[in-house]
């Protein structure tokens, strides 16, 4: 028995199946595609270890926020 109830013999006839409908070249595009996203993933939320960090670097500070509102408003 394999995983979830499907046995080994019916996972090599799909991956066969799936090998005939995108071919090699796709399926290593698409594994390398997916590898990167992961690894991206990965690293963004390693880089998000101190969230004071972050969020004082999203803050606007009050005067800069008032002047664009003011621009934002002489502008209409």
């Amino acid at each position: 028995m394999g995983i979830g109830g499907i046995s080994i013999g019916s996972l090599l006839i799909v991956l066969v199946i799936v090998m005939l409908l995108f071919g090699t070249k796709r399926l290593r595009s698409i594994g390398g595609d997916l590898g990167g996203a992961l690894s991206g993933f990965r690293k963004a939320v390693k880089e998000d270890d101190d969230p004071r960090e972050s969020l004082a670097a999203t803050v606007v500070p009050q005067d800069t926020q008032h002047s664009t509102v003011r621009a934002e408003r002489s502008a209409v």
